[in-house]
């Protein structure tokens, strides 16, 4: 069973734990990226075959030391999983915010990839990134979230085409709404972004920001257990003729459907009611 070593970052909680629980079941040997020890123990505990590094993807030095722990591979796979979510209306949303969005979701995301390109060349390994159907629907006030997963739909397609010389391929898994923690803390850095908007923004939006942060409660009630996207990373690293996309969640692949069929002025009416 034994199918080399798999990186995945952000793996403390919801899919990256998940990945990495289904991945060293599968056989793998999984280098667990994690930000806390008591995280990574948590996972080694549940599975001797993860074995938890200490990696903030926004840290330049901690990205030089696990590709230092590699040393030059081979490497089966890199599942790129760490995000955040920042949320508010784009009108009132700080720079600071978006940066910061950005620095996790995509940098991060490109200096990993960066670093590890060459001991997944020696092992003629995989790369997943996990996306969002919100990289392709833009719903309100999610904008700096949406935007940045929009950037990794971009990235994958590149480092797609790019790495095809090598035989890497390059999976986006795009889930919709999964039961996973970044739900929660996506509602409760909505409302604390809310709470330091200028009150003249906070007036404008008051009753969509209102609807928005009930349909989020909402969706999370009935999200996709975050297995289904760890499900579909094993797929990508695993099958002969993999896919190039991975939509998980019924939600998500309606919402797909209806955004490819519908004009976008109709959809963005179907946006506006459910915000009423």
């Amino acid at each position: 069973m034994a199918r080399g070593t798999v990186v995945i970052t952000g793996t403390s909680t919801g899919i990256g734990r998940a990945t990495a629980l289904r991945l060293a079941r599968a056989g793998f040997d999984v280098l667990a990226g994690v930000r806390r020890d008591s995280d990574g123990a948590a996972l080694h505990e549940a599975d001797g075959r993860i074995e938890p590094v200490i990696v903030d993807v926004t840290d330049a030095d901690q990205v030089a030391a696990l590709a230092r722990r590699i040393a030059g591979g081979p490497l089966a796979g890199l599942v790129n999983n760490a995000g955040i979510a920042v949320a508010g209306p784009l009108e009132g949303v700080p720079l600071a915010e978006m940066r910061r969005q950005y620095e996790v979701n995509v940098f991060g995301l490109l200096a990993v990839t960066q670093a590890l390109l060459e001991p997944l060349r020696a092992g003629r390994g995989r790369i997943v990134n996990i996306g969002s159907i919100g990289g392709r629907i833009n719903t309100p006030f999610v904008g700096p979230y949406s935007s940045s997963k929009a950037a990794v739909r971009s990235l994958s397609a590149s480092l797609r085409r790019e790495l095809r010389p090598w035989k890497i391929e390059v999976a986006l898994v795009e889930p919709g709404a999964l039961d996973t923690p970044i739900w929660r803390k996506g509602e409760e850095e909505a409302e604390d972004t809310i709470g330091a908007l200028p009150e003249r923004v906070r007036t404008l939006y008051a009753q969509q920001l209102d609807a928005m942060v009930k349909t989020v409660r909402k969706i999370a009630a009935g999200a996709t257990p975050p297995e289904a996207a760890a499900e579909a990373v094993e797929h990508a690293l695993t099958a002969r003729r993999p896919r190039t996309l991975y939509t998980v969640g019924r939600e998500a692949r309606i919402q797909g459907t209806l955004h490819a069929l519908l004009p976008d002025r109709a959809f963005d009416a179907l946006v506006e009611r459910a915000l009423r």
